[in-house]
């Protein structure tokens, strides 16, 4: 009994070692990492891989959301689906040999309980699983490798855009030579149409700016401030950009890099080196923004694209 006992004890032993010793991932800081080496190489990783247009998406036809719509962008890929592995067996499709998967992320609730009030309480945990694309598994339905959807051709592409700005009801204002967003005032300041090198040069900064404007106290209140009580415009610009990014990619429109992008790496790697929590904050508030502009103007963008 004696020798089952120091068995047991060795086994548990090693057992627990084992487990203190498994390296845990992680996420908030292996991401941020992803992010900020792309900003040193000079490339925002939100203007990356729009290659078949529109927004990556689940095997059910889902729009991923937030911080995994960057994460899927990196990857290169022209297709915009994507799925687990089991989910790929379950519609009778093979990953390739030697493929590896990209990390994408959710928040699972746990109940604890508060030891200042000794209530429970409900926290958000990140979890995080392998997806393919479809271009690395084999098999699979023909509709899965299909990579376009919507309009297909540029000078639809531009009606629907133009529709999506009219319906926000934004006050407009063009002339000058700067673009910007005026929250005292409650505006956007553009360029005339013509001063911009091509159509979709003039959508993506209309997008940014629009970004901006939902952050306005009577819409999303979102405007952050600085510990000092000054506005975070490195923050705030970060939510514009990749807000601009989700909406273009909705609309079938691949976003060019600002004339200003390079000038604000250096803040936003300053952001990002601080806090590996802040890409993931941005992005979340870049969808939100996204879909509170989506629900002005998607009854009237379908409508144009029927």
């Amino acid at each position: 009994i004696h020798g089952l006992l120091l068995i047991i004890k060795t086994t548990q032993q090693h057992n627990n070692k084992g487990i203190k010793n498994m390296a845990k991932i992680d996420i908030y800081q292996t991401v941020t990492n992803q992010i900020i080496a792309q900003l040193e190489n000079g490339t925002a990783p939100w203007h990356k891989s729009w290659v078949g247009g529109g927004l990556p998406l689940r095997s059910t036809g889902q729009e991923y959301q937030g911080i995994n719509i960057l994460l899927l962008s990196m990857q290169g890929r022209s297709n915009q689906n994507w799925m687990t592995y089991k989910q790929a067996a379950s519609l009778g499709g093979q990953v390739k040999s030697g493929e590896k998967g990209t990390m994408v992320v959710f928040y699972k609730s746990l109940k604890i309980e508060d030891k200042v009030t000794n209530k429970e309480k409900m926290i958000p945990l990140i979890r995080h699983y392998n997806v393919f694309n479809v271009e690395q598994i084999d098999n699979l339905p023909a509709k899965f490798y299909a990579t376009t959807t919507g309009p297909k051709n540029t000078e639809e592409k531009i009606a629907i855009a133009e529709n999506y700005i009219s319906a926000t009801q934004a006050e407009i204002r063009h002339g000058g030579n700067r673009a910007f967003y005026s929250p005292s005032e409650d505006f956007i300041q553009s360029p005339n149409y013509d001063d911009f090198d091509d159509a979709v040069s003039y959508y993506g900064t209309m997008a940014h700016e629009l970004a901006h404007w939902t952050g306005h106290n009577t819409r999303l209140d979102r405007f952050f401030k600085n510990s000092d009580g000054t506005k975070d415009y490195a923050r705030e610009e970060l939510v514009a950009e990749i807000c601009a990014t989700y909406t273009m990619a909705k609309l079938g429109l691949e976003i060019t890099p600002r004339p200003d992008h390079a000038s604000y790496i250096a803040s936003w790697l300053k952001v990002l080196k601080s806090d590996p929590k802040a890409i993931f904050k941005a992005c979340s508030k870049a969808q939100e923004a996204c879909n509170f502009l989506w629900d002005l103007t998607e009854e009237s963008v379908l409508e144009l694209a029927a």
